[in-house]
């Protein structure tokens, strides 16, 4: 399958592996990327600039195919060293990177001198509107389905892709709520020119987490999500577990007067402790309502080939088949 996405990043399949704590590490990318897809490395997972760096050395062994790094920019009263994030991206040449977060304008300059393609992760079309405005090459277009953090507009994907499409010159991509065949020839139907995975990645034999956490997502449903951290404005869509009932009963308790301070122990650490060790119940953890339509841990190639064999047969069997002569 052809669209701008693939042409833009040189890769056989429109599909991109998202970002993800303590998940997207070169084991899932490089598995991604061999299957045709776009696998990323999650910079933040890595301690260190130097960390990174050797994090995608580690990936480069393990694939020859393009893959990226996703560098969240986050709000922090002690930020990462950015700086270095972005050096050991370039300097180990990298040529794709997802930005999420904070506007990446700041850091554009550098990326594109370096003939790095860059995707901005946005929850909304203004949002989208900006990052190309600022010279991005594409956007990963995030409904409010989405694991993690969905913005404050509450808009899903039937609605935001097509408006998407109405405004936006560059490539997008949709993210939250894609899962399989019909996912994607969805999104390709309201203007996308791929999908992004999240939580449907975190359930194959690659992803380098516990089984627990995998078994956890084949299990739930559509209903087994929380949105958190609303009162705040940092609204999060996370698996419902004991950690996030705790979370959930002190935001209803102290309403409006809920600080960070009151909940850091259901939030902060909570990725090791979830994905390393298994620990279910740590606290809270992002997870799309996706997981209601995952149903089996394949390997990630058996996974995309399905994904494009079925998205083949939907487009010339299903829809071309209810054209009337």
């Amino acid at each position: 399958m052809k669209t701008r996405i693939t042409e833009l990043f040189g890769i056989q399949h429109p599909i991109i592996q998202g970002g993800m704590h303590f998940v997207g590490l070169a084991e899932l990318a490089s598995a991604v990327s061999n299957a045709g897809g776009l696998g990323l490395i999650t910079g933040l997972t890595q301690r260190t600039p130097e960390d990174l760096a050797a994090e995608i050395a580690r990936c480069k062994t393990m694939t020859d195919k393009p893959f990226g790094v996703n560098l969240t920019f986050l709000p922090s009263v002690t930020p990462p060293d950015y700086p270095g994030y972005v050096r050991a991206i370039i300097d180990s040449g990298v040529k794709a990177v997802e930005t999420a977060g904070n506007n990446p304008v700041k850091w554009m300059p550098m990326l594109k001198e370096a003939g790095i393609k860059v995707i901005h992760k946005c929850t909304s079309v203004r949002h989208a509107l900006k990052a190309e405005s600022i010279g991005c090459d594409a956007i990963s277009v995030d409904g409010f389905e989405c694991g993690g953090h969905p913005g404050e507009d509450d808009v899903p994907n039937f609605i935001l892709l097509p408006r998407a499409a109405e405004e936006l010159k560059i490539p997008f991509v949709a993210s939250g709520g894609m899962a399989d065949a019909r996912s994607l020839v969805a999104a390709l139907a309201m203007g996308a020119d791929g999908m992004n995975m999240g939580t449907r990645f975190m359930a194959t034999v690659e992803a380098p987490i516990h089984d627990n956490v995998k078994q956890a997502i084949v299990a739930a449903t559509e209903l087994d999500t929380r949105l958190v951290m609303r009162s705040l404005r940092n609204t999060e869509r996370v698996m419902v577990n004991a950690g996030v009932d705790r979370l959930i009963e002190k935001e209803k308790a102290l309403g409006s007067a809920l600080k960070f301070e009151d909940i850091i122990g259901e939030v902060a650490g909570v990725y090791p402790a979830v994905m390393q060790k298994g620990e279910m119940d740590a606290g809270a953890w992002s997870c799309g309502m996706v997981a209601g339509l995952i149903h089996d841990i394949p390997t990630c190639k058996d996974l995309i080939d399905r994904i494009m064999a079925e998205a083949t047969q939907i487009i010339r069997g299903r829809l071309e088949g209810m054209l009337a002569d």
